[in-house]
């Protein structure tokens, strides 16, 4: 596997499949409030340009506490977009969990998202895509249990083959891979981290897509290529607001088109406030055939 940023040659050949990655939309309880309003233009936006798109999976944090109004609102928004909407898989953020009663939260954070668990896995056009989460509900980390851990490298080894990428989304980073995951920054985040990093390096064909640091896409480090010894990772920024590397709040919406080819998949910078690709995260990642 190889991954490096995408030339600006116009891409001819037919994509087998495209989706898009967003995260830390973090909805409000307020019709009104930007948070809402930037989930209302990228689901526009995805709509307008990706019409083939076969799913959006959401990294986590949707919802800005987990409250009843806020999944309202959701549910209000996605709604008012039903209309072309490619289908939503979720991962399970801190924001979504991470108050009050474990047992409470999850269960209404998978009854209002429609996940089966908090980890997960679909099979979309011959191709994996796994979903990682919390089991405990801790302010920032997440926590895997072993037998997440088992499940995962049970997973990972179906039909596995190294010409073909794996699909892989979890809300928190690993230490210090991507934008906002160095220890100096203190937004990564897996209590086994280890763990999953011995289990994800035995599949380096595997893509991981991580949200939570909200660090924009222009920043350095938004992808890190494991170069044939670990999976490519890619920081997804987020929906509601970016943070920059000079550690300051900034407004904006950003996520990633994702198209699939043969031997090869293209990461692609959106930002949804201005509808334009950004430039400086237009990512390649090759697989050898």
């Amino acid at each position: 596997m190889n991954g490096n940023h995408k030339d600006n040659d116009q891409e001819l050949e037919q994509a087998i499949m495209t989706f898009q990655v967003i995260t830390d939309t973090h909805v409000t309880a307020d019709p009104q409030h930007v948070h809402n309003r930037n989930l209302d233009r990228a689901l526009k936006d995805i709509i307008a340009v990706s019409k083939d798109s076969i799913g959006i999976m959401h990294v986590g944090d949707v919802t800005d506490h987990g409250f009843e109004r806020e999944f309202t609102e959701l549910h209000r928004i996605l709604s008012e977009n039903e209309d072309g909407l490619p289908k939503l898989l979720y991962a399970v953020g801190n924001h979504d969990v991470g108050l009050g009663v474990w047992e409470k939260r999850i269960s209404k954070f998978l009854t209002e998202t429609g996940m089966s668990a908090p980890y997960h896995t679909h099979w979309i056009k011959g191709y994996h895509f796994i979903f990682l989460g919390t089991e405990k509900g801790l302010q920032n980390f997440c926590d895997l249990s072993e037998e997440q851990l088992k499940w995962l490298d049970g997973k990972l080894s179906e039909q596995a083959s190294l010409d073909k990428p794996i699909f892989l989304f979890l809300h928190q980073p690993l230490m210090d891979t991507v934008a906002g995951s160095y220890v100096e920054q203190d937004w990564y985040g897996v209590t086994q981290d280890e763990p999953l990093r011995a289990i994800l390096a035995k599949y380096p064909q595997a893509i991981l897509f991580t949200g939570h640091t909200h660090w924009e896409l222009e920043a350095e480090h938004t992808m890190a290529d494991g170069q044939e010894t670990m999976p490519a990772m890619f920081n997804a920024s987020s929906v509601a607001y970016l943070w920059t590397d000079d550690d300051e709040h900034k407004a904006g919406s950003q996520g990633y088109y994702v198209e699939v080819y043969a031997d090869k998949v293209l990461v692609k910078g959106r930002d949804f406030i201005t509808r334009r690709w950004i430039q400086e995260a237009q990512f390649q990642v090759e697989y050898k055939q």
